[in-house]
């Protein structure tokens, strides 16, 4: 998962409920409200003052709030604020809150918070950029040369396809949510915003299980030893894309049933589950793998029955898919065992600018260090300048023989 909320969106979605309560409160007085009381006796009612939900109270007496507890804002949230109720209705509150609460100096550190995340954007960009064009290149080359077309270099291919929609849904996301300034992306719930944030969880699902095809093949290869059985690519196909499509249409139709407000990027959410669970489950099957398939290989080195040329033909993949696999799982494991709203900082960068930088990665580790395809380019690459000097030496022979 990535994050998707600017960390202040907490602050201003606890206000928002806290109002909501507060008003039903409100809403439900006036419904059951008593015959008018004689002027200066008929007391101070439910009000909204902003900050605090202040409940009714007759005339004289008076009532106390601690201050709202929110991390980064408040500094204390233990003292306390009251408001008498008179007869021409609720008093200031006393103290003040910026005086009771010491409120926290935000000025300079919304500014920080500002440049902050314009530079995690400019660094996301490049990688996303550096991403999609290494990706793009790299299914070029696996679909232009004929002797690199087999099932193994397919999967390459839909994991490459997989994170160039995650790199799309990360710049359509930001389109969406945060192009317009003068938008509230906290509390705005668009058609377009619900359907961008449901692209770029797609995105991630496939992203994730695109990688744990990656290591069944890698599997079924040392145990099976085949490779050119065409028929299993489709139950990779619904594997990698199916069961993400499946998971995020369930995750859709219970939003729209149970929780449709906001912008369904909120990830404190009970049905945030829906979206996290078949992405650790894939974590840990592909973890599985990685512990099955490094005992395997552990045997067949140590066996002098395998041929040199089939450990050479498969360590290569070996060698990316096992990496690979701890190397984008573990961030994810760690990350989900604790509340969204600790160490945001450091789950902003791993999640957003060096999870920009992962297409690069794959593509680097199966097509460019890829043994195989860069003998086939310098093949291919030996051919065409062969081609030219023929062609320039016949030029060359025309001319004199004419």
């Amino acid at each position: 998962k990535v994050q998707a909320t600017h960390p202040d969106c907490s602050v201003v979605l606890y206000f928002q409920e806290q109002e909501d309560e507060c008003l039903e409160i409100i809403k439900s007085e006036r419904l059951m409200s008593a015959p008018p009381e004689p002027p200066g006796q008929r007391g101070c009612l439910t009000e909204w003052d902003g900050v605090s939900c202040w409940s009714a109270l007759p005339v004289g007496q008076s009532r106390a709030v601690t201050c709202p507890d929110i991390p980064n804002i408040f500094k204390k949230s233990k003292a306390l604020i009251r408001r008498n109720c008179t007869e021409s209705g609720w008093s200031f509150p006393s103290p003040p809150y910026y005086n009771a609460c010491e409120l926290e100096a935000i000025g300079n550190e919304t500014k920080a918070k500002a440049s902050y995340f314009v530079t995690m954007k400019i660094l996301y960009t490049c990688g996303y950029s550096t991403s999609l064009a290494a990706l793009f290149l790299a299914i070029g080359i696996f679909s232009c040369f004929r002797k690199l077309h087999c099932t193994r270099n397919s999967i390459h291919i839909h994991l490459f396809t997989s994170f160039i929609l995650r790199g799309a849904a990360v710049f359509i996301k930001d389109a969406v949510l945060f192009s317009d300034e003068s938008v509230d992306h906290c509390t705005m719930s668009t058609v377009n915003c619900k359907a961008a944030i449901a692209f770029f969880q797609y995105s991630v699902l496939a992203n994730f299980f695109w990688l744990l095809v990656e290591g069944m093949y890698l599997q079924t290869l040392l145990l099976l030893t085949f490779t050119s059985d065409k028929r299993y690519i489709w139950w990779y196909i619904l594997i990698g894309w199916g069961i993400p499509m499946l998971t995020v249409c369930i995750w859709v139709v219970t939003r729209l049933q149970y929780d449709n407000h906001g912008c369904w990027d909120d990830y404190t959410s009970l049905y945030w589950w829906v979206i996290k669970g078949p992405i650790l489950l894939a974590i840990f099957v592909n973890f599985l793998i990685f512990l099955n398939v490094t005992r395997i290989l552990a045997q067949k080195i140590r066996s002098p029955d395998i041929s040199r040329n089939y450990k050479q033909q498969y360590m290569r993949l070996t060698k990316s898919t096992l990496l690979l696999i701890p190397l984008f799982g573990v961030h994810y494991v760690v990350f989900a065992l604790f509340p969204e709203h600790i160490s945001v900082d450091a789950r902003l960068y791993f999640e957003l600018v060096l999870g920009s930088y992962q297409g690069f990665l794959v593509a680097l580790l199966y097509c460019f260090l890829n043994g195989e395809v860069q003998a086939e380019i310098k093949r291919n690459w030996g051919k065409w300048q062969s081609s030219m000097e023929s062609n320039i030496f016949n030029l060359v022979t025309q001319d004199f023989t004419a």
